[in-house]
């Protein structure tokens, strides 16, 4: 449905088990498998097995012999630094073998990106993470920059789903009404207006549809993007997604959680 709604980046996961079903829409759609980018990531769930079998894996469940990105789902799969090291090595010999185009991580923090690349001879061409007004991460934003990493965001719109009545709502509505757009228009084009990839998924047509005709069609200003930036500071740090791994090292960083 997607596809046939113009998209052209696919973005999924070996944990999310839904690997053979995207193989299975990606060739009902008709669409040339050049003209279609498709992501999937190793899980790490089950330490038995390497990144070397899982990638092979997902390749058979996808139905596929390339991926445009492989990424790495969460750090904490690995519990020691040379873990990390040898993960990103392992990601190195895939991309060297053609099977994969490009390499990244997904939910990586500064701490963990410095590791791998201390010893990495391929760095990473993207880090996947949670990002909205109310997940700022200015620090590992401007990582990303020194070290010309791209940002892929998701939890764009976790201000109107999981944490709904903060700051940026009454804002979000009135740029909506400005631009004759939704509010989830609104948060996709403040990631997009900075630069990012925006990744966001719905079953629903009419806002797939949506999405892809409006938001090509306005761009938020500079003062509307540091205006959402600083309504958004000040909600204390909400976090979607992946709590479990995240909240004890926000913690230890000193940030204050909102649950």
């Amino acid at each position: 449905m997607a596809l046939s709604c113009g998209y052209r980046h696919v973005d999924g996961a070996q944990i999310y088990g839904n690997e053979e079903e995207q193989g299975d829409g990606i060739r009902a759609s008709g669409i040339p498998r050049d003209q279609i980018f498709v992501t999937t990531k190793y899980s790490g769930a089950d330490p038995k097995t390497s990144i070397k079998t899982a990638f092979a894996g997902s390749l058979e469940r996808l139905g596929l012999d390339y991926v445009d990105l492989y990424l790495i789902h969460i750090p904490y799969w690995a519990s020691t630094k040379e873990e990390l090291q040898q993960q990103w090595a392992e990601m190195e010999a895939i991309k060297e073998s053609g099977r994969a185009k490009s390499i990244g991580v997904s939910n990586y923090l500064q701490e963990h990106l410095e590791v791998i690349l201390a010893a990495a001879r391929i760095k990473p061409a993207i880090n996947e993470i949670e990002y909205h007004p109310y997940l700022q991460q200015d620090g590992l934003l401007e990582f990303h920059r020194k070290n010309d990493i791209a940002v892929s965001c998701y939890g764009a719109l976790v201000p109107l789903t999981k944490a709904p009545g903060g700051p940026v709502d009454d804002l979000w509505t009135e740029l909506a009404r400005k631009y004759s757009v939704t509010e989830s228009e609104i948060g996709l084009r403040w990631v997009l207006d900075q630069g990012f990839v925006a990744v966001t998924t719905s079953s629903k047509r009419e806002r797939l549809e949506g999405f892809a005709r409006k938001l090509p069609t306005f761009k938020l200003t500079g003062d509307e993007i540091s205006d959402i930036a600083t309504l958004g500071r000040k909600r204390k740090r909400f976090r979607g997604y992946l709590r479990k791994y995240f909240d004890t090292v926000d913690q230890k960083l000193g940030h204050s959680i909102d649950y």
